[in-house]
């Protein structure tokens, strides 16, 4: 969050962290499938293994629909597609147009997880590009390929069991807990999608302002952004402890009285200072102030922390980040909202970090990115 108020310390993520930011790896599992039966897209054709051969490598097509096991896939809740027990996978790992796909053994890449999503796109979360039938062709034979998503038909599928990319949730929140689980396959367990449900009652209009779009769009730039500040809901405390005694600000006249080194960040927003953790209590009604290691303890408030400034603070922005998305300013107005110093040229390696985790959270969801992304 934006230290304008100070000089503005931020931590030090470790290697390790960057290396966690810098990709987008589905854990593979055991997972009951999500469905079983045929991928049907463009023509009225069936995604087809080349004659039921279960060799790696073996193309995958459009053919005639004809009830066979070649033609029948699991979609399964851990992100892969499966048919005569192997995966769908994009040869070589390649994230490239014209990129073809064929089977191969399960192995857990990126290569071979996919989110179908609520626009009938099936994604390939690795490359955030669509399974696509070759030039726009749907004769017995055309090899599927993965294509810059362009809403073409020749991009349409029905896949067994529905979607995974637009249903929300029970809890009313437009990111299921599945696709919570997508996001953050490595999480610390203290980051619960409960916790996260429940300190939405605080801010009702998160994620629930304008269109299904903007909803998702919405709840993926805030998820983005927690991503990266907390190595994609790993770290729960700062992890630069040299920083922690220096956001005791004495001269507020409340001064600090859980300690110099009670106000470090904490929390999916990293909420740092005294003046800080004062303000977030005031607005949530508990006392943050002389009790910080709420946020470290307690799942709901330390969500709560997240929204809190998500929803009021400003930064360098002029504008609330929940008021930059849902009017249309774009996601890079989130990013000076929540730190702006990397803006303008400040450190544009961690504005591209944000930038890569919003455009995954939003195939996720099923919705463009919108524009303006950077800042």
């Amino acid at each position: 969050m934006d230290r304008s108020r100070s000089a503005r310390l931020r931590r030090v993520l470790v290697a390790a962290v960057a290396a966690v930011l810098g990709a987008f790896i589905l854990i593979p599992g055991t997972a009951a499938a999500a469905g079983t039966g045929a991928i049907t897209g463009y023509g009225g054709k069936c995604v087809d293994v080349a004659g039921a051969n279960a060799a790696n490598g073996t193309r995958v097509q459009l053919w005639t629909c004809n009830g066979t096991n070649a033609q029948s896939w699991t979609v399964g809740t851990d992100g892969t597609i499966r048919a005569l027990g192997k995966c769908l996978d994009v040869a070589g790992g390649s994230t490239a147009d014209g990129a073809k796909v064929q089977l191969w053994d399960c192995n857990g890449t990126g290569a071979q997880q996919w989110v179908a999503n609520a626009v009938r796109d099936i994604v390939s979360s690795q490359a955030n590009k669509c399974l696509d039938a070759t030039g726009v062709s749907s004769a017995d034979g055309t090899p599927l390929q993965i294509w810059t998503c362009a809403g073409g038909a020749n991009q349409k599928w029905n896949v067994p069991g529905g979607t995974s990319g637009g249903g929300g949730s029970s809890s009313g929140f437009v990111v299921s807990e599945a696709q919570f689980n997508q996001m953050f396959p490595n999480r610390n367990s203290f980051y619960t999608y409960a916790g996260l449900t429940d300190a939405m009652k605080k801010y009702p209009a998160f994620a629930t302002t304008g269109s299904d779009t903007v909803k998702r769009q919405e709840a993926a730039a805030f998820l983005a952004n927690v991503s990266h500040e907390t190595g994609s809901l790993v770290y729960i405390h700062e992890i630069n402890t040299a920083n922690w005694p220096t956001y005791c600000d004495r001269s507020q006249p409340y001064g600090c009285p859980a300690g110099q080194s009670a106000y470090h960040g904490r929390g999916p927003i990293q909420l740092s200072w005294n003046f800080n953790y004062k303000a977030a209590g005031d607005a949530l009604g508990v006392d943050l102030l002389n009790n910080p290691d709420l946020v470290a303890t307690n799942a709901s408030i330390s969500w709560q922390t997240g929204l809190w400034y998500w929803m009021t603070g400003t930064g360098g922005a002029g504008t609330t980040s929940h008021n930059a998305m849902v009017n249309g300013q774009g996601f890079g107005t989130t990013i000076r909202a929540i730190n702006g110093i990397e803006c303008n040229g400040g450190n544009p390696a961690q504005v591209q970090s944000r930038v890569n985790l919003y455009n995954q959270f939003v195939a996720i969801l099923g919705v463009p990115a919108g524009g303006n992304l950077t800042c």
